[in-house]
């Protein structure tokens, strides 16, 4: 297997974990997704991002709308994606009005607090030719790993977290003594294992078995198709 690498929005940065043949999941952190990428020590053939990648012209996109079917009772963990238009406002009541406008709903404190990783993770994209990056959402990942069955226990709690880090060791990825570094220290236990979520859904992604939500990406006006990845 090539390298690839899974990256998650953490407090302070960018959390990622690194999966390259049979080595130990690396954990890596960086400050922007340029830097994270930079600390790879190998470079990555494909890159998944829990970060909205395509925005819509207008109204909701299909990969949200498929992926909270796939969540069912843990859909309330992905939010809405707001429009290009919407993402470029000043301020999230500007950005709420704009997104209303264009058919879409009001854009939550939530999903508005997304809003400057969505722009960073817009201009990455189109910034690092012949690394294929992909959207990916952790839960619908574990969702796949878990026979199409969300997790019921929220990855906040002990038994959530303890219930992530198993299937992704049934999963050939064990973080229990992983050299996580910088990451180990920086970032939070649930933002690591999402990393490892993604990063098992890049893999799969290089390896031709993942699939799109939808099939095929939906393609916008600007930037790149939309899709959520699992």
């Amino acid at each position: 297997m090539t390298a690839v690498l899974g990256v998650d929005r953490c407090r302070k940065g960018w959390a990622g974990v690194l999966l390259a043949g049979r080595s130990r999941p690396l954990g890596l952190f960086g400050a922007t997704l340029t830097d994270l990428l930079g600390a790879a020590p190998a470079p990555p053939s494909v890159v998944a991002v829990d970060i909205p990648i395509g925005l819509p012209d207008r109204g909701r996109r299909r990969a949200d709308t498929l992926a909270k079917q796939l969540l069912g009772s843990r859909s309330a963990t992905l939010f809405l994606t707001p429009t290009r238009a919407a993402v470029g406002e000043p301020d999230r009541a500007a950005a709420s009005r704009r997104n209303v406008e264009l058919g879409g709903p009001g854009v939550t404190a939530q999903a508005y607090a997304l809003v400057a990783a969505i722009r960073e993770a817009d201009l990455f994209v189109a910034g690092v030719p012949g690394v294929r990056v992909v959207e990916c959402h952790p839960e619908c990942s574990f969702a796949e790993m878990n026979d199409g069955q969300p997790l019921a226990a929220p990855k906040h709690t002990w038994q959530g977290l303890h219930d992530r880090l198993e299937l992704l060791s049934h999963h050939g990825i064990d973080l229990r003594d992983a050299p996580l570094g910088e990451v180990g220290r920086r970032a939070a236990p649930d933002d690591v294992v999402d990393a490892a979520a993604t990063a098992w859904t890049a893999g799969r992604v290089a390896a031709g078995r993942a699939r799109s939500l939808p099939d095929p990406p939906e393609r916008f006006a600007a930037g790149p198709d939309a899709a959520i990845w699992v």
